[in-house]
């Protein structure tokens, strides 16, 4: 059984930091891409940034110079370091793994930026 579980998320305060983890379970992680998506109210879910199994990086351009997305293979274990948080990067963040047909979604774990 495959699982994608988020942990991280929080209130913090314009200018703040935080970092978003997603642990993964039942697949053979290092195959994976794995992305950081959200959605706020009233929108679509769009990437945040994606990270390839080979490390290959690639961010939204709201959130570049902001976010960095990275993994660690041996903890199955993809981080999002977000920093210089905006309030309009308040959202349900989402973690995906993907390998050719197979998608799959945790959670999600709210980040809430406001003063």
């Amino acid at each position: 059984q495959v699982q994608l579980v988020e942990s991280g998320g929080g209130l913090v305060q314009p200018g703040g930091s935080l970092r978003l983890s997603c642990a993964a379970s039942g697949i053979i992680f290092s195959q994976y891409a794995m992305g950081w998506y959200r959605q706020a109210p009233g929108k679509q879910r769009e990437l945040v940034a994606v990270i390839s199994s080979g490390a290959g990086t690639n961010y939204a351009d709201s959130v570049k110079g902001r976010f960095t997305i990275s993994r660690d293979n041996a903890k199955n274990t993809v981080y999002l370091q977000m920093n210089s948080l905006k309030p309009e990067d308040t959202a349900l963040y989402y973690c995906n793994a993907n390998y050719r047909s197979f998608d799959f979604w945790g959670q999600g774990t709210q980040v809430t930026v406001s003063s």
